[in-house]
């Protein structure tokens, strides 16, 4: 493998895609633990919207997050079950909820290009970017972004 070879693989992110109403979204996989489908939602008295609530996953207690609410968008409305994405932070456990997972994507960092002037605020508050696709631009979630914010709404 030759200096230019390293660089090239040193160059590039893996991201787990998902979709939230109807736009796509890019989870760096190095942040991902683990997708499942949540089965026991128990809601959180007084917690903000974006607070789903807490289900007991394999031993652990997850906070859920609606990234509907969080990215300001509306309820479901076609009745499917939403699937989560495992995430932590600083030792804690949540549950991202999404519309729907898609595959993982190798993408060249060089291709990551900023957030659009026109882009949502409070989904730029939460997008480290994004990636033009074929025919797709896929917004590359912030996860620390996006929990340190649920932290703030929780505590409140």
């Amino acid at each position: 493998m030759t200096a230019n070879d390293t660089g090239a693989v040193a160059n590039t992110t893996e991201y787990v895609t998902t979709m939230i109403g109807g736009q796509l979204f890019g989870l760096p996989i190095s942040r991902v633990q683990d997708v499942f489908m949540p089965e026991r939602l128990t809601r959180v008295p007084l917690a903000s919207a974006e607070v789903a609530g807490v289900l007991n996953l394999r031993g652990r207690i997850v906070t859920a997050i609606d990234m509907r609410a969080r990215l300001g968008l509306p309820k479901r409305s076609d009745g499917a079950q939403s699937m989560a994405v495992g995430v932590d932070l600083r030792g804690e456990s949540y549950g991202l909820l999404i519309d729907s997972i898609g595959e993982v994507l190798k993408l060249p960092d060089d291709g990551c290009e900023v957030n659009p002037v026109n882009m949502d605020p409070r989904m730029a508050k939460m997008s480290a970017g994004v990636h033009r696709l074929d025919g797709h631009l896929m917004v590359v979630l912030d996860v620390d972004q996006i929990l340190e914010m649920s932290s703030d709404a929780m505590a409140a």
